[in-house]
């Protein structure tokens, strides 16, 4: 069976998808998402956005939504391997330049339900489940065809797009498709990854502790009224196996679970992953685009991974209904990879920097730490710069007109200003 051209399939919806779709939506683009999953994935994995992204949210109708779900994150606090503190960052009370706090915690799973539901709002929208997607194919001077298998029936159809917004993750068919290839920058570690529930007062401060120790550097923080993430850096010969009862985890966990008994500890998700830094050579063919995960991979340890993909359809979005409107000529759907390639590439860069400087060095860069870190605090502006939410500028294009030289404001978000 083949279905009639429709605009735009956004192939995935997660987060980068959903809000692709929206922001299409919102502008009465009629628009096809299609998803493996019948309903959201619901298992944890993002837990953290900042202020842009969640002006972004704001601009998709559920910032009240997200509030009664989410936690302001208070700042980074450094620890060696003993857990003693070597430098703290506290965040303030007030709001960020995009009003909203720079920094906050989340449930995935909450956050996918929410712009689920917020989906439904917009009639041009369709939202279809439980579908395997088997081939995308670019016949010349025509639309892409899409082939696909509904799980439940094993009936297959083909669905023919105007574009093709590949939100489909980091095992992107989208991509292979394509024929575009991820571009390894260097940087892979082996992390467990622990989502606990308790309601337990586990009296810790309430930012993000980072363990600063080469040979088991961990990541603790509070996602949710009570919710618990943990990151652990695996050992040689260790997988997430070894950490699937509380028997085996709790020797790992209790320097912030102290004497909470066991059975009120919760394990939500142990999983094992590899934390990567790889972007895709080319992210638009003709008329098929990769967004999020399918375009690039960045580390967590700046909590800049789902963020990237949001970016992404947001830059895209509103550009492709303008194409689609004739608002724009088709060239100008160009500036997507112009614009964004080289933004993720610096957040990326960005994050392998910070998880280097933080559990790299071996005995010789712990005591380096332990020496240095107690002191940033006295570096003039340093404080602001490491808890500071802005993220690079966009770089020029033919929508960017961006001086080579000096800063200027081209390529920033405008203020968001409260009236």
């Amino acid at each position: 069976m083949t279905v009639g051209t429709v605009p735009v399939v956004v192939i995935g919806a997660g987060p980068t998808g959903l809000t692709a779709a929206t922001l299409l939506g919102q502008y009465g683009i009629e628009t096809l998402v299609l998803d493996r999953w019948e309903s959201v994935y619901p298992l944890p994995r993002a837990v953290h956005l900042d202020d842009e992204i969640y002006r972004l949210l704001a601009r998709l109708g559920v910032a009240h939504e997200f509030a009664a779900i989410s936690r302001p994150a208070h700042g980074l606090r450094l620890l060696d391997r003993e857990l003693r503190v070597l430098a703290e960052f506290r965040r303030g009370a007030d709001l960020g330049r995009h009003g909203h706090p720079e920094a906050s915690m989340f449930d995935q799973p909450q956050l996918e339900e929410l712009l689920r539901a917020n989906l439904t709002r917009h009639a041009t929208v369709t939202l279809r489940g439980n579908v395997e997607i088997t081939a995308i194919e670019q016949p010349d001077g025509g639309p892409a065809r899409i082939r696909l298998t509904d799980r439940a029936t094993d009936e297959t159809s083909t669905v023919a797009a105007g574009y093709v917004l590949g939100c489909d993750g980091a095992n992107s068919l989208t991509r292979s498709a394509i024929g575009s290839t991820m571009h390894d920058l260097r940087f892979a570690q082996r992390w467990l990854v622990v989502d606990v529930a308790t309601d337990a007062d586990l009296a810790q401060w309430e930012g993000v502790h980072q363990v600063c120790d080469p040979v088991r550097a961990a990541t603790y923080m509070r996602i949710g009224e009570r919710r618990y993430r943990w990151e652990f850096q695996l050992l040689p010969g260790e997988s997430a196996d070894d950490y699937r009862d509380m028997t085996r985890l709790r020797p790992l966990i209790r320097p912030w679970t102290g004497n909470v008994p066991a059975d009120e500890l919760e394990i939500v998700r142990t999983a094992e992953y590899t934390f990567r830094a790889q972007i895709a050579d080319r992210w638009r063919e003709q008329r098929v685009f990769l967004l999020g995960d399918a375009a690039h991979l960045t580390p967590p340890f700046i909590g800049q991974g789902m963020g990237a993909g949001l970016r992404d359809a947001a830059n895209l979005a509103w550009k492709l209904a303008a194409v689609l409107d004739g608002r724009l000529p088709e060239q100008a759907l160009d500036s997507y990879e112009a614009e964004r390639k080289p933004h993720t590439r610096s957040m990326i860069t960005l994050a392998k920097l910070v998880g280097t400087a933080m559990t790299a060095g071996g005995d010789t860069g712990s005591a380096v730490r332990r020496m240095l870190a107690p002191h940033l605090h006295r570096l003039p502006g340093l404080s602001n710069s490491i808890l500071d939410s802005q993220t690079p500028a966009l770089h020029r294009s033919t929508l960017v007109d961006r001086r080579r030289f000096g800063r200027g404001l081209a390529g920033r978000l405008c203020p968001n200003a409260q009236l």
